[in-house]
C-alpha cells in the first residue's frame, strides 16, 4: 500500500471509527530547575517512580538519557497481565524537549515532553498519543476515556515528583 492508499484508508476509517488515537495533555508546575526537570523526565527509567501503570524499564540500547536510546517499558494491562512496549528516543533537545515512541503489537504511544523555565522554575507539559493497532483499532473509540483515568493516575504522580 502506497502512503496517499494509506492516508485515504486511515481518512475513510476516521469518518467511520472517530478519532485514531486517544490523547492526554497535561502541564505540571514545578519547583525544579528547567535543567533538573528535564534531566528527570528524559531518563524512562523513572517511569516507573511516578506512574502507577508501568510494572518496570528496562534500557536496552545506550545510556541514560539521549538521542536513540532504547527502552523497554512493562505496563500493566487488563485483569493480572502486562504489555511490553519499545520506546525509542527519536528526538532530544536538551533542557527542554524529548520525543519517545513506544510500540508493540497491539499499541502505539507517542510521548513528548517540553520544559520550559519559569520565574519559580519550571513547567513541565507532557502530551501523550495512544493508538490501537491493527485488529483492535476499533477500540480507539473507548481507548479515550481510559486513557484519560491513566493520565490523570500519572499527573497525580508526575506532581509529587515534580514539586
Amino acid at each position: 500500500m502506497t502512503q496517499a492508499e494509506h492516508y485515504a484508508w486511515a481518512s475513510r476509517y476516521a469518518l467511520l471509527y472517530g478519532e485514531l488515537m486517544a490523547r492526554y495533555v497535561t502541564t505540571i508546575p514545578s519547583s525544579l530547575t528547567q535543567q533538573e526537570a528535564f534531566a528527570y523526565m528524559a531518563d524512562l527509567h523513572n517511569f516507573a517512580k511516578w506512574d502507577k501503570g508501568v510494572v518496570k524499564v528496562v534500557q536496552v540500547e545506550g545510556k541514560g538519557a539521549g538521542l536513540g536510546t532504547i527502552f523497554d517499558v512493562t505496563v500493566k494491562g487488563f485483569g493480572k497481565s502486562t504489555s511490553t512496549l519499545r520506546y525509542t528516543t527519536t528526538e532530544y533537545d536538551e533542557f527542554s524537549n524529548i520525543l519517545v515512541r513506544g510500540v508493540n503489537t497491539l499499541f502505539t504511544s507517542i510521548d513528548r515532553v517540553t520544559v520550559n523555565k519559569t520565574d519559580t522554575g519550571c513547567e513541565v507539559i507532557y502530551d501523550a498519543t495512544l493508538t490501537a493497532n491493527w485488529i483492535i483499532a476499533p477500540m480507539n473509540l473507548l481507548l479515550g476515556k481510559v486513557f484519560n483515568k491513566i493520565g490523570d493516575t500519572a499527573t497525580r504522580g508526575l506532581r509529587k515528583v515534580l514539586a
